[in-house]
This record gives C-alpha cells, structure tokens and sequence, in this order.
C-alpha cells in the first residue's frame, strides 16, 4: 500500500481533512485529544492512564485533561478494572468509533481531492 506524498501533499491532505471536520458537527478535538483517541482506538487494549502517558510521552494530568474531555463527547469511558481496582481502563464506545469512522471517510475523500487535484 505505497503511499508517495512529497510533504505540501500531506499537509494539504491533512488540510483538506480538518477543514472538513470543522464544517461538521462534531466534536472540535485537540492534536492531544485526536492522538489519544487514536491510540485508544486503533492499538490493543486494554489502557490505561499511565499505559497511554507512556505511549504518548505525555504527563499523567494531561492525559487525565484529555480523557475528561473525550469522556464528556462519549467518545470513550472509563472503567474500574476488575482485577485491580486502584487501576481505571479507558474503553471504546459506540460514538467514538463512529466519530473515528466518519473522520476517516474525510480523510479518504480530501486525499482523492488532492490526487485528482495534483
């Protein structure tokens, strides 16, 4: 699946796909928020808050910020693990996936814009 973008073709990419975001209803998320949810949603489980500041190379309290946010769009919950209760899981939900979905399309559609226009 070669991909050949020289770097103002990406970022037009990416242009084209946030521009797009932001036309829509939907959450206004931060480049924080946007790679937490990523990283959520596309490597396995299960997360953790201190599992995610690792993988991130991000402080504990920013990535509680960023939870508590994407929390409040019901783009992911949190849950009590079972097996050690001190120890909170970050889960997917239903809206996030369809919001990751949908974010994709864009993102699909501004890169067919860019080739068709480059």
């Amino acid at each position: 699946m070669g991909v050949d973008l020289k770097a103002v073709q990406a970022l037009d990419l990416w242009r084209g796909a946030i521009v797009e975001s932001v036309r829509r209803e939907a959450p206004d998320l931060s480049a924080r928020q946007m790679a937490l949810l990523l990283t959520v949603y596309l490597t396995a489980p299960p997360h953790t808050v201190r599992g995610l500041a690792t993988a991130l190379n991000v402080s504990k309290p920013a990535i509680t910020r960023a939870l508590d946010r994407l929390s409040e769009y019901g783009l992911i919950r949190r849950k009590v693990d079972e097996t050690d209760r001190r120890s909170v899981l970050i889960q997917r939900t239903v809206k996030g996936s369809v919001f990751l979905r949908e974010f994709g399309d864009i993102i699909v559609s501004a890169a067919a814009v860019t080739h068709n226009g480059m």
